[in-house]
């Protein structure tokens, strides 16, 4: 049978032509002052010789591949956690496109293309401000936003696969606390993991996003490690398959008689 996939996506779509202006800001406008604030700011106070020989070259290029990878992170969590469940039990749109020839995994699947477009808006977005800043040296750089929703989609979809079992959004923040902002502090966006504690470094090298980071800040450099790299997106395709399986299976149980 044919997937529908698309149909479930365009719905999204056309809901997003009539709300895009409550996330210009985030989406347009965060990146620069990101950058600015912290590649910056905080890079004037801490450049100098040894800690650029260290990071290869200044903060600010240090920095803004990481932050790519992880802004695209926030921005799907967001994405895969409250929408989901209001979709379940508030505005109950999951329930009216199954009374349509859409299939569970046409649901599942255009809602996590969705997320994957608001991945890469993200991720260009922070490309045209690393663009700005003078970050940017090699056309390898434009494929950060290919890595960017990969590396979305590694996250979206164990998240949304959470999501859409739960009966109350009372635990999301609880994954925000536990998982989003630990994620976002230490998988190697705002300094080297080798700079963790030991006992640590392993639990950071094992979370998708610290793969993201790497696999974006080697482009932005335009040398790519021979081994990594493809170590880096196989380890994100496999997140993001056995997430999309275990969220399609969650959907069928929760939603499907």
């Amino acid at each position: 049978m044919q997937s529908l996939a698309h149909r479930a996506f365009e719905c999204y779509l056309y809901t997003y032509r009539r709300t895009w202006r409550g996330s210009v800001f985030s989406t347009f406008a965060l990146p620069l002052v990101y950058l600015g604030a912290l590649g910056l700011g905080v890079g004037t106070l801490i450049d100098d010789p040894a800690t650029n020989q260290a990071l290869g070259g200044s903060y600010l290029t240090f920095l803004a591949p990481g932050l790519l990878a992880a802004s695209v992170v926030t921005v799907v969590m967001g994405e895969s956690t409250w929408p989901v469940i209001s979709q379940v039990k508030w505005e109950k749109t999951f329930y009216a496109m199954l009374a349509t020839p859409l299939r569970a995994g046409d649901i599942v699947l255009g809602n996590l293309a969705w997320i994957a477009i608001r991945a890469g808006m993200t991720s260009a977005a922070f490309l045209v401000a690393m663009l700005a800043f003078g970050v940017v040296h090699t056309p390898l750089a434009l494929l950060t936003v290919l890595v960017g929703i990969l590396t979305g989609l590694a996250l979206a979809t164990p998240v949304y696969a959470f999501a859409i079992t739960r009966e109350s959004e009372s635990s999301f923040s609880l994954l925000y606390r536990l998982g989003s902002v630990p994620l976002f502090l230490f998988s190697g966006t705002f300094f080297p993991v080798a700079e963790l504690p030991s006992v640590i470094q392993p639990v950071a090298y094992a979370s998708p996003l610290w793969h993201g980071v790497n696999l974006c800040r080697e482009l932005v450099a335009g040398d790519l490690t021979p081994w990594l790299a493809p170590l880096n997106v196989g380890y994100l395709l496999a997140w993001a398959v056995v997430g999309f399986v275990l969220a399609r299976r969650g959907f069928q149980k929760r939603l499907v008689v």
